[in-house]
């Protein structure tokens, strides 16, 4: 059980002072110049907003008095301070659950593990609870409160409404699962789908930082694609932007588990892998790291379907490109212990799809562990902590 604080005041209050506190978060420290100039409001604006947020300790000041503002004052940096408060994060899998207790700035202070044998929602329900109680008695020894709990589920989530739609690994439908984990655990819970949580968290805290477009695909059990316009992380009208693992690219391709036939995950996610190796190679390959190991001992035919996966995978961010416009695309997700072998499919696909200048889009890579999807999930709680009041 957490100690009742002094401080319990939320210490954001207009939009003006939640701009400030993302920025802060995202790209600071900064000088109150800086802030006004990144977020295009006013000196007085911001030292209005900037003030109350002091005042209860989520930003600081760092005395900096060598550095000097254009009439002579000391132009100290403002800094979110990251003990303030703690968030929990957690992402379940269909084969087990991750979840991580962070600071303000989302860095990562515990972790923990535990596996998964039944995927009912009457068995996750239990151990997210439990996990979250750990976490909290972890919270305890920090002196300071946790301010919010994110969860990061695959598949059509409602984030407005804490609702799962349908998880496909998961075969949830319909499961209000913010409401059902605030009851049990009694924090302010915000439910989002794991590829968007991770967007979140580039976008605030890695790759993403300062760009107002980017798309996020993640390859591995699924096909993902999270996008940034604008500085906004789109879901969409009906929640599923981004779903580029359902872009069917080939008529002729295999049935994908939504029903349409070649789909990108159909033919680049894992289980779609696995089962092209097991046919090329008549062994009962059972798992992503198998068909890897054998692409890497040359097993005869392993590597073009990796090559096929690549070629899948780089028309899908040819498309995203064309349509978005995105000054960057990071690839991500556990799929890329297998990258080596499919880069040179993505490299070839993309660029015969993207059309004129959006070719020359930034296409890089980001191996994140699993513990960064819990994070992101984290990250979609502080937004939500941001944004709650105003």
């Amino acid at each position: 059980m957490q100690p009742i604080l002094a401080d319990e005041t939320v210490p954001v209050t207009t939009p003006a002072a939640s701009l400030v506190f993302a920025t802060v978060l995202s790209h600071g420290p900064l000088t109150r110049t800086e802030i006004a100039r990144r977020t295009e409001l006013s000196a007085a604006a911001v030292t209005k907003a900037v003030r109350p947020l002091m005042e209860v300790g989520y930003l600081v000041e760092d005395l900096n008095d060598g550095a000097r503002a254009a009439l002579g004052r000391p132009a100290n940096h403002v800094r979110v301070n990251e003990g303030k408060a703690l968030f929990i994060g957690i992402k379940v899998t269909g084969d087990e659950i991750i979840a991580v207790l962070t600071d303000l700035c989302c860095r990562i202070r515990v972790a923990r593990h535990v596996p998964v044998s039944d995927r009912e929602l009457t068995a996750v329900l239990p151990s997210i609870t439990a996990l979250t109680q750990e976490l909290l008695a972890e919270a305890d020894g920090f002196g300071v409160r946790v301010r919010g709990l994110g969860i990061a589920v695959s598949g059509d989530v409602d984030r407005a409404e804490g609702m799962v739609r349908y998880s496909p690994f998961l075969e949830w439908r319909d499961v209000p699962l913010a409401e059902m984990v605030a009851t049990a655990t009694g924090l302010s819970v915000t439910v989002e789908n794991d590829v968007r949580a991770l967007t979140v968290a580039e976008q605030w805290f890695g790759a993403g930082v300062g760009l107002s477009d980017f798309a996020l695909v993640t390859v591995g059990a699924g096909i993902g694609c999270g996008l940034v316009v604008h500085g906004r992380v789109v879901s969409g009208a009906h929640g599923v932007a981004g779903e580029i693992g359902h872009l069917p690219i080939d008529p002729l391709g295999p049935v994908c588990h939504c029903g349409n036939h070649g789909c990108v995950e159909a033919i680049a996610a894992d289980p779609a892998i696995v089962r092209d190796v097991r046919a090329v190679t008549g062994k009962p390959v059972a798992s992503a790291a198998e068909a890897l190991a054998l692409a890497l001992n040359g097993e005869p035919g392993v590597r073009e379907v990796y090559a096929r996966a690549g070629a899948a995978i780089g028309k899908a961010i040819g498309a995203v490109v064309n349509l978005f416009g995105p000054g960057r695309v990071i690839i991500s997700g556990e799929g890329l212990a297998a990258y080596d072998l499919f880069a040179e499919g993505i490299r070839d696909a993309f660029a015969a799809a993207a059309f004129g200048t959006a070719g020359q889009c930034d296409v890089m890579t980001c191996p994140l562990s699993f513990e960064e999807w819990a994070r992101g999930a984290a990250a979609s709680a502080i937004q939500s902590f941001i944004e709650s009041a105003t």
